[in-house]
C-alpha cells in the first residue's frame, strides 16, 4: 500500500507531503481543488508518461516521491533485480522531471538505485492498480473480487491458492480424460450396434450364390440405363417392322429380296437352288 507521497513543483502544487493510513483513504474537495493532480503524481512517479506541462510554471524541475510497503513476493522480485530493501521493509520510488530548451528529461530511482522505464513498468504492476471512472464494473466480476479478498489473507492464502490451483488443474485434466474415454466408449457401442444390425440384415437376406454381388451390379447397371434401353429397343423394332420416316424396313427389304429370287427361279430353277436354300434358312 502507499504510505506517503511527496510532491514538489508538480502541475499547480508548490510542495505537498501526504501521509496515508491503513485501510480506505478518501480525498474530497471541490472541482479544481487538485484531487486529480495527486492521482497524476502517483501515475508519474510509477513511470507514467510526462511532458513539460507537469512542471509548475516558473520552475524547471519537478519531484515526486512515493513510499510503499513491501511483501514477500515484491521483496523477492527486487532481490532478483539486485535492489536492496530499506530497514523499514518499504520501497521508496522517486522521479525527477527536468525541463530543457527542447525536451523533458526524467530519472527514476527505486530505493536510491537509478532504473529504466521498463523496470518501472514491471514494478508498477506489483505496487498499485489505478482505475478511472467507469471501471467500477470490476466490482461485479467475481474473479476480481475473489482476488481482492484473497490479497488480504497474506502469504498463507497465497500458498493455499497455489495448492488449490494445482489440484484444480489435475482435476480438469482428469475430467477431460474421462470425457474422452466416455465419448470413445459411446462411439464403440454405436459402431457395434451398426455392425450387429448389418450382420442381421445379411443373415436374413440368405445370400447363397457366390456371384450374387456381380449379378446385383449388373442389375443396377441395367436399371440405371432403363430409359436408354427402351429407346434402343424401339429403334430396333422400327428398323425391323415399322419406319416412322416412311422408308423401307428390314422386313420389307427381305420380302423384296425373296420376291426377286422367286422370279429368278421361273427362268432358272437349277442354278438358283442354293439361293433358295439360303433364303429358306434365313426365314
Amino acid at each position: 500500500m502507499l504510505l506517503s507521497l511527496f510532491i514538489e513543483n508538480f502541475a499547480l502544487i508548490d510542495k505537498l507531503d501526504l501521509e496515508f493510513g491503513a485501510g480506505l483513504n478518501v480525498l474530497t474537495g471541490e472541482t479544481g481543488a487538485g484531487k486529480s493532480i495527486i492521482l497524476d503524481a502517483i501515475d508519474a512517479v510509477l513511470g507514467g508518461k510526462v511532458s513539460s506541462r507537469v512542471i509548475r510554471t516558473g520552475s524547471k524541475r519537478a519531484m515526486i516521491e512515493g513510499t510503499f510497503t513491501s511483501n514477500s513476493a515484491l521483496a523477492a522480485w527486487l532481490t532478483e533485480q539486485e535492489i536492496d530493501l530499506l530497514d523499514e521493509n518499504s520501497v521508496v520510488v522517486s522521479r525527477e522531471v527536468t525541463a530543457t530548451d527542447r525536451s523533458v528529461r526524467s530519472r527514476s530511482r527505486v530505493n536510491g538505485v537509478l532504473v529504466n522505464r521498463q523496470f518501472m513498468n514491471n514494478l508498477r504492476e506489483r505496487l498499485v492498480e489505478i482505475t478511472a471512472q467507469g471501471q467500477n464494473a470490476l466490482v461485479g466480476q467475481s474473479t476480481q473480487v475473489r482476488n481482492w479478498l484473497d490479497s488480504y489473507g497474506g502469504d498463507g492464502i497465497t500458498k493455499q491458492r497455489s495448492v488449490v490451483s494445482a489440484a484444480f488443474s489435475r482435476y480438469h485434466e482428469a475430467h477431460l480424460l474421462l470425457e474422452r474415454r466416455r465419448t470413445s466408449e459411446r462411439e464403440r457401442l454405436q459402431k457395434l450396434d451398426l455392425l450387429t444390425y448389418q450382420a442381421k440384415e445379411l443373415g436374413e437376406a440368405n445370400l447363397n450364390e457366390p456371384n450374387e454381388l456381380e449379378k446385383l451390379l449388373q442389375e443396377q447397371e441395367r436399371l440405371n440405363h432403363v430409359v436408354e434401353l427402351q429407346q434402343m429397343s424401339y429403334k430396333v423394332y422400327e428398323d425391323l417392322y415399322q419406319s416412322d420416316g416412311g422408308g423401307s424396313t428390314a422386313t420389307d427389304l427381305l420380302g423384296n429380296s425373296e420376291a426377286t429370287l422367286m422370279n429368278m427361279v421361273e427362268f432358272d430353277t437349277e442354278e438358283h437352288k442354293p439361293h433358295l436354300e439360303i433364303n429358306r434358312y434365313a426365314k
